[in-house]
């Protein structure tokens, strides 16, 4: 199982964390600030941290900063008790991937931790598998059984940020910003054409299906 170190300076909050984590099943290394967070970080192979802003000796924010100095691809989540908007936006430049804040529902420290690491596997691999398919994102190929063929660039890039996050709904507007970029100025319908031609290509497989959530966008849903 994965490693976790959980940097927080409230023992409670601390001990609270590690317990719900542990009982998931995960390996857990502890810190009370920032600095013997860097100290554990350097001396233990991590996999994910849930770290606290308010701390003593080194912040969350100089740690954050620190870490992804470190690991450009380390999953970071940040904790605090407080939600301000420019706290949030102020954490993602600074490299965190997510940001829970205080109090949180265990169920949902848990969900966002799966999803990290999930994504995180999914990066060091440059590959996503479901059922009988296979997405390279090295060879842009896709591989079905003993099939295999490649899709032109932006249809892959489309099928492979939805298959990222089976069942999360993306707007046209985040799937034109993620996969055409912020600076795209044609029209957003473009998502529309590139679903009917993944639907045609896979309108043969019990795999997976694309959705389209009236009034949201569309999302991916694998198949039981």
């Amino acid at each position: 199982m994965p490693t976790i170190l959980v940097a927080d300076d409230d023992e409670n909050i601390r001990e609270l964390v590690c317990l719900f984590l542990r009982n998931d099943g995960y390996t857990i290394a502890e810190a009370a600030n920032g600095k013997e967070a860097l100290d554990v970080y350097a001396s233990t192979e991590v996999d994910l941290v849930v770290l606290d802003i308010m701390m003593p000796t080194m912040d969350g924010w100089t740690l954050c900063k620190e870490l992804r100095r470190a690991n450009p691809k380390l999953p970071l989540l940040m904790l605090t008790a407080r939600g301000e908007t420019w706290e949030k936006v102020k954490g993602f430049e600074l490299g965190t991937d997510d940001y829970l804040t205080k109090p949180f529902d265990p169920l949902e420290l848990m969900a966002r931790v799966q999803a990290l690491l999930r994504r995180y596997r999914i990066g060091a691999t440059q590959t996503i598998q479901f059922k009988n398919v296979t997405l390279d994102r090295q060879t842009y190929k896709v591989t079905r059984g003993s099939d295999s063929f490649t899709l032109p660039l932006k249809e892959f890039e489309l099928l492979y940020k939805l298959a990222e996050t089976p069942g999360q709904v993306f707007t046209r507007e985040q799937l034109i910003d993620q996969i055409w970029g912020i600076h795209y100025t044609g029209d957003d319908r473009t998502i529309d054409v590139h679903i009917k031609r993944l639907r045609e290509k896979f309108a043969d497989t019990t795999d997976f299906q694309l959705e389209t959530v009236r009034g949201l966008g569309y999302r991916l849903e694998v198949n039981e």
